[in-house]
């Protein structure tokens, strides 16, 4: 069929369905629904489709479209429930399963006649990490059934007036249901309310005087001190005493004088620090955080927060990393880079990088850029040491090293990826091999490892045109090598299995000797040095020119106002692959 996309934003669940839904067989296109806006009334009227699926919308679809065309609205909950934080409800009640349901859209709010409804299990972890793992898995088997329940013409919805549905409603998930009496709550009561606000907007909080929205929570189970205080900072992280324990509080965004957010979140210890430059926040109290060291080998009975730790298991070295929303800063390569370069002294015959059930990684960190006193400058940093650690794993010839994508990885995260010698990712994972929609030509070696695993050609139509790929896409052009059909919470266990497997196989060795021979032959048709040197000339001219693209674009990222109205292919960039 031919089906429309609407959505308020081309998030992650979107991008995966415009992929699933194209593998599934359907023609698919989308459009960004907006107030006011008329591009998604002439999208329709171009597009003619068979069938709306509406992923994600944060305003309601126009009457004289869902009446003239069956919609369906992917709505975060059970049959029945209603309301705008939906998801938010279920995280604070502690709910162990919940569920995704397709909706018909009406004049009613979430009150559509129910195509289909496919629960989830609910774990402890963030809401935008649940919304891209469980959530996501539910929301596309939903998709794909109630999209196989319309294409047959036979099936009949039903309605929410039904006896078996139990309609509830919701209101709007205030902060004052969020907010977090340090002196009182205990820990695990403070780690809910962090999830559940870890996306948007945060939980507001006071901080040294001044008020913050608190992003993401992760327990501490050694340091101690007056709840509310805060004990110490680690990897740009700060952790704060509850009042049983401690909780890692890995970004922040100061409220503004209106009372809105600032437009994107940072890591916390930069944030704090940028505050008391300007007098927000007392400068001695910030400057008298100790960072607290943590080896990159811990204990598994460990409940701490870091972004790379590493561990053993025979022959086989795991380094996880795992950076809010995938975004890898400067300084975060470079600890990266010593935690691999820590693996690599260790006497392994495998190296797994990743293994976490969200990002992989997206590259560099356009919220620390943008935030950066000079951006370009900073934007050049980044760049050099994401290729820095690209190049470490490109250049690993004593051992296999796999790619292990529990969740998305886009441009320098995909070529990172890529970088290895086998690419292993959870079934519904997408792949964004480009970096168009960011303005720029792209680096971390990507016209040596794109071309070598899908061809020139593809490469070429690929980076073009920037569309998301998923896992079936995928292992079709052989960007990946293996797909693992495994809940979010079973990646990494079913990694660790096969990781062992592969170092206990025969012909592992011949299998390195035959890298090793490979990596000297490429190096003599073409040095990884000249591509990067390629690369970064052209990666140059775009981050020192104040009217590239690139920093409008960024700018528009980060402070999420979408740039244009479709994400159809763009026009083609003219190729450097050699």
């Amino acid at each position: 069929m031919d089906i429309l996309l609407v959505a308020s934003a081309f998030n992650s669940l979107c991008q995966r369905l415009y992929a699933e839904l194209a593998d599934a067989g359907h023609r698919v296109d989308a459009v960004l629904a907006r107030d006011g806006d008329g591009a998604l009334r002439a999208a329709v009227a171009e597009a003619g489709p068979d069938l709306i699926v509406a992923p994600m919308l944060r305003t309601a679809l126009p009457e004289e479209v869902w009446s003239r065309h069956t919609c369906l609205v992917v709505h975060p909950g059970p049959p029945g429930d209603r309301g705008p934080s939906s998801l938010d409800w279920a995280i604070d009640s502690g709910a162990r399963r919940w569920a995704v349901t397709v909706l018909q859209a009406e004049a009613g709010m979430d009150a559509g006649d129910v195509w289909a409804s496919v629960p989830f299990d609910v774990p402890p972890v963030g809401k935008s990490d649940l919304y891209r793992g469980e959530l996501a898995d539910a929301a596309v088997a939903a998709v794909l059934l109630a999209v196989e329940r319309f294409a047959s013409g036979d099936h009949k919805p039903l309605s929410q007036k039904d006896p078996s549905v139990d309609v509830v409603w919701r209101d709007a998930f205030r902060q004052d249901r969020r907010r977090i009496d340090w002196a009182a709550d205990p820990t695990e009561t403070v780690l809910r309310k962090l999830r559940g606000g870890d996306s948007q907007p945060g939980v507001l909080d006071g901080l040294l005087g001044a008020e913050f929205f608190l992003h993401g929570g992760h327990p501490e189970d050694e340091l101690r001190g007056a709840p509310g205080a805060l004990l110490g900072t680690r990897a740009g992280a700060v952790c704060r005493a509850t009042a049983d324990g401690a909780v890692w509080i890995p970004e922040l965004r100061p409220r503004r004088a209106s009372g809105v957010p600032a437009p994107w979140r940072r890591p916390a210890a930069s944030v704090l620090a940028d505050a008391a430059r300007v007098g927000a926040v007392p400068a001695d109290r910030v400057a008298a955080l100790p960072e607290v060291p943590v080896p990159w080998e811990l204990p598994e009975d460990r409940r701490t927060w870091t972004d790379v730790r590493y561990r053993e298991a025979g022959a086989v070295g795991f380094l996880h990393f795992g950076f809010p929303g995938g975004a890898m800063s400067t300084g975060q390569c470079r600890r990266l880079l010593a935690a691999y370069r820590h693996a690599l002294a260790r006497p392994t015959s495998v190296l797994v990088l990743g293994g976490g059930r969200d990002f992989f990684s997206n590259g560099i960190h356009l919220g620390v850029i943008e935030a950066a006193a000079v951006p370009a400058e900073e934007s050049w940093a980044n760049i050099h040491a994401m290729n820095d650690v690209v190049e470490a794993v490109l250049r690993t010839t004593d051992r296999l090293v796999v790619a292990a994508l529990g969740g998305n990885a886009a441009a320098g995260g995909a070529m990172l990826a890529l970088a290895a010698d086998e690419v292993w990712c959870r079934s519904g994972v997408v792949l964004n091999p480009h970096y168009r929609r960011m303005g720029l030509y792209g680096s971390e070696y990507w016209t040596y490892t794109l071309p070598r695993r899908v061809g020139t050609g593809t490469a070429e139509r690929l980076t073009s045109e920037a569309l998301p790929v998923g896992t079936a896409q995928a292992a079709r052009l052989g960007l990946v090598d293996r797909v693992l059909r495994v809940a979010p919470d079973g990646f990494a266990g079913e990694v660790g299995r096969l990781a062992c497997a592969l170092a206990d196989g025969p012909g592992l060795r011949a299998r390195i000797a035959v890298k090793e021979a490979a990596r000297r032959r490429d190096e003599a048709v073409r040095p990884l040095s000249d591509h990067r040197r390629a690369e970064l000339a052209r990666m140059r001219k775009v981050f020192f020119d104040r009217g590239a693209p690139y920093h409008a674009l960024r700018g528009a990222f980060v402070r999420k106002n979408p740039q244009g109205s479709s994400v159809r292919p763009l026009a083609p960039v003219s190729w450097d692959g050699r």
